[in-house]
């Protein structure tokens, strides 16, 4: 875990740096510049490759925790007895669809 967050400080770090405009201090880079960009990218995939094993561990145990649970599908219909939209529902859908602002969020307009 502290490794995580030395890769996540590290990264943020960074992209601050890109931000500033002009030149990055040679002193401040502690490395030789190939190796450091080499080890950069290294460590941005590995932190890549971690986030995604980490999310895969946490779906599989969702998904594989209970399959006769079906407390979900009660809480879906007491939601909609409460005057909650059905997002399954056709005309829902339609409206989802056409709907500018969604498709504005998702940079899809």
């Amino acid at each position: 875990m502290q490794m995580f967050r030395k890769l996540v400080s590290k990264i943020s770090n960074q992209n601050k740096q890109k931000a500033v405009q002009g030149m990055a201090n040679p002193i401040l880079a502690g490395y030789e510049p190939d190796k450091n960009i080499f080890m950069d990218g290294l460590s941005k995939r590995a932190l890549d490759m971690y986030q995604r094993q980490c999310d895969i561990k946490n779906f599989s145990k969702l998904v594989i925790s209970d399959p006769e649970n079906t407390s979900h599908i009660e809480m879906m219909q007491e939601r909609f007895k409460q005057g909650v939209t059905d997002p399954f529902e056709d005309e829902k859908l339609a409206q989802l669809a056409d709907n500018e602002k969604f498709l504005r969020d998702l940079g899809l307009l």
